[in-house]
């Protein structure tokens, strides 16, 4: 098994605004829209250096994302920040109608998703964000894994035509992907071959599969570990060619597990390769309030509840 290691820990959302940043001198197209969270969003390199492509729309989500779609009739390529539950509830109306429907190239960047926000509650929690965003044909959705992964993905998106929706997060977690990596929307990540269960991860749930893995490793079970940084298009074939070896496979991501990256598997295996399926993911409930790491065990996000999975599918087989 690859062990992987890293030098330090940062917050995705630092990845989407040097991303950003990077975006905008590579592309003078590209604009940026905040409502009433630039620091939060880490755009303030962007509007230090691009500040007549900026627009700061305030509280007014759903306004911003009208005015995103109307900026690509222009040409530019709008990347729209505020919290995922505000990115997606409380806007879904204007995203459908203005943004998917009629195809428009907006790039819907949202940070603070799911449990690890932490102290600011079920409120600002959203859990159901995957699910919302995937559901709207012609949507791009991504939900990526570390700081150098968000970068690569917002750089990605630039030249990606078509509506986008970028998932990333506050805390603090292990950077440990390539810096130098090439992003291929719709294409999974092999990060470790094995022989007796597959382990799908997206997000921050990505790192903790690998922890999985070499705890399993321990015990004897050599786990196949898959990085899914694109929820759709899902890479099927990287699903299937691995399941198909396996002959299992375990789902594990910081979302709901109604509409998110395991339903999205668990179609794919009933269409083309029924196989025995766990999921790692909040079992259909809103979160509270309480420190990120904290809610990650108590809702059984983590690597534990990985192996535990793992090993309870691999008696189903």
């Amino acid at each position: 098994m690859k062990k992987y290691t890293y030098t330090e820990s940062k917050d995705t959302r630092s990845g989407f605004g040097a991303g950003l940043l990077e975006a905008g001198r590579r592309n003078e197209n590209v604009v940026a829209l905040c409502a009433d969270l630039i620091g939060s969003l880490k755009m303030n390199d962007f509007i230090k250096e691009f500040p007549e492509r900026f627009f700061q729309i305030g509280i007014a989500e759903a306004n911003m994302m009208g005015i995103a779609a109307g900026l690509t009739i222009g040409d530019k390529i709008p990347f729209t920040g505020t919290f995922a539950n505000f990115s997606t509830g409380r806007v879904y109306d204007q995203i459908r109608q203005s943004i998917a429907y009629s195809g428009k190239n907006v790039k819907i960047c949202a940070s603070h998703a799911g449990l690890t926000l932490g102290e600011d509650g079920a409120t600002h929690q959203i859990l159901e964000d995957i699910g919302l965003m995937k559901m709207l044909p012609g949507m791009t959705v991504i939900n990526t894994c570390d700081f150098n992964q968000t970068k690569a993905a917002t750089l990605a998106l630039v030249d990606h035509v078509g509506p986008a929706y970028l998932r990333f997060g506050r805390p603090v977690v292990p950077n440990f992907t390539p810096a130098d990596q090439e992003f291929v929307i719709g294409k999974a990540v092999m990060l470790n071959e094995g022989t007796d269960v597959t382990i799908v991860a997206t997000g921050h749930l990505v790192w903790e599969a690998i922890q999985a893995g070499e705890e399993l490793e321990k015990l004897g079970i050599s786990a196949e570990i898959i990085n899914i940084h694109t929820i759709k298009p899902l890479d099927e074939d990287a699903i299937l060619a691995s399941v198909s070896k396996t002959k299992c496979v375990v789902t594990a991501e910081e979302h709901n597990r109604l509409g998110g990256l395991g339903d999205s598997v668990a179609q794919v295996l009933a269409r083309k390769l029924p196989a025995p399926q766990e999921y790692v993911a909040v079992d259909d409930s809103f979160g509270e309030s309480g420190k990120p790491e904290d809610l990650m065990a108590k809702y059984g996000l983590n690597a534990a509840s990985i192996v535990e999975a793992a090993r309870k599918v691999i008696t189903r087989k």
